[in-house]
C-alpha cells in the first residue's frame, strides 16, 4: 500500500489549492470507530511511520513535511477519533481508548512485516505514548511538544473565543491571535496556511482532549512502552521552554538513555515551524542519513 509524495507547498497556491492537492495525493482509507469510521491518509512508500497530528486539528497538521517523509516512509495519517473526518470515540474515552481505535486500524492497513514508528504532535503524542504502550509493535515514537505529563506547564495569556465568530475576517483575526500566542515562537511566521488549518481544523474538533492533556497519562504510559522514545520539542515551545529541564528528567527516569532533541527558533508547533530542521532531526532519529532533508 503508498500513496503519492505530494510536491512542496507552492508559493503561488492558496492555502484551500494546497490542501486540496495534498489531499487529492493521498489514499483514503477507513477503519472503523465506533459507530463510524477512523479516517486514514496515506502517503509515499517505505517502512511505515504513523504521523499523529494535535488538538483542533487533522492530518494537515503535518502539511509541511509529508513532501521530505514520504520519500523515505509510507505514511498513515488518522484523523484521530473526533476529529477531522473520523468519528467520535465511544465514550467514555480516554488517552488508552482513543489508541487502542487507532492500534485496531494499523492491524488492518499493515497486518504483517515491518516494525512501525510513530510521531505525535502535542495531543497526538499523548494518543502516540498510549499506542506504543499497548502495541510492541511501535519500536520508535517521537513526542513532539507533548503535554500529558504531570508537569509545570507556562501559562497562556491572551486567547481570544473563536466559537460563535461568524465573520469570516474576524474568524481569520481570533485564529491568528490564537497561533501567534500558543503555536509559534515567531508570531510574524504565522502564515495564510497556517490560519486556514486552524480555521477549517478547528470546528472539526468534538472531543475534549484538552481534559487529558492535563493529565499525566503520557507520563503513565511510557513505562510500558517497548521502544525508543525521543522526544523532541522547539525551545520557544509556550508551554515547555521554563520547565524543560523536567521533562528532560522525566523521560529520562523512563528511559535513562532518551535522547532529547530541542529544535531551536521554534515554538509548540515545531514541525510547521521549522520543517526543514524537524524533518532533519526526524529522519536522523529514524536512521536516514542520505541528506534528503529537503
Amino acid at each position: 500500500m503508498s500513496g503519492a509524495v505530494p510536491d512542496p507547498i507552492q508559493i503561488d497556491e492558496s492555502p484551500a489549492e494546497c490542501v486540496r492537492r495534498f489531499a487529492e495525493a493521498a489514499e483514503r482509507r477507513t477503519t472503523p470507530c465506533g459507530d463510524g469510521d477512523l479516517v486514514w491518509h496515506i502517503f509515499g512508500n517505505g517502512p511505515p511511520l504513523v504521523l499523529l497530528h494535535g488538538g483542533f486539528g487533522r492530518w494537515s497538521h503535518w502539511i509541511r513535511n509529508i513532501p521530505v517523509l514520504a520519500r523515505h516512509f509510507t505514511l498513515y495519517l488518522p484523523d484521530i477519533p473526533g476529529h477531522g473526518d473520523s468519528a467520535v470515540p465511544p465514550e467514555p474515552y480516554t488517552g488508552l481508548s482513543i489508541a487502542a481505535l487507532i492500534k485496531d486500524g494499523l492491524q488492518t492497513l499493515v497486518p504483517d512485516g515491518p516494525a512501525i514508528s510513530a510521531a505525535g504532535f502535542s495531543f497526538g503524542g499523548i494518543i502516540g505514548g498510549c499506542l506504543a504502550a499497548q502495541y510492541p509493535r511501535v519500536k520508535m515514537l517521537a513526542v513532539c511538544g507533548s503535554n500529558g505529563l504531570g508537569l509545570q506547564r507556562g501559562a497562556i495569556t491572551g486567547l481570544r473565543h473563536w466559537r460563535g465568530v461568524t465573520d469570516p475576517d474576524e474568524l481569520a483575526a481570533v485564529h491568528r491571535n490564537n497561533l501567534e500566542i500558543v503555536m509559534f515562537g515567531d508570531p510574524g511566521r504565522v502564515d495564510d496556511l497556517a490560519v486556514h488549518l486552524q480555521t477549517t481544523n478547528a470546528p472539526d474538533s468534538r472531543i475534549k482532549g484538552r481534559l487529558i492533556a492535563v493529565t499525566d497519562a503520557l507520563a503513565a504510559a511510557m513505562p510500558a512502552v517497548e521502544g525508543r522514545i525521543v522526544p523532541i520539542f522547539g525551545a520557544l515551545d509556550c508551554y515547555a521552554k521554563d520547565y524543560m529541564d523536567e521533562r528532560i528528567a522525566l523521560f529520562r527516569s523512563i528511559q535513562p538513555d532518551s535522547e532529547f532533541r530541542v529544535i531551536e527558533d521554534a515554538g509548540h508547533w515545531v514541525m510547521y515551524e521549522q520543517p526543514e530542521r524537524f524533518n532533519a532531526v526526524l529522519l536522523d532519529v529514524l536512521g536516514v542519513r542520505d541528506g534528503a532533508h529537503g
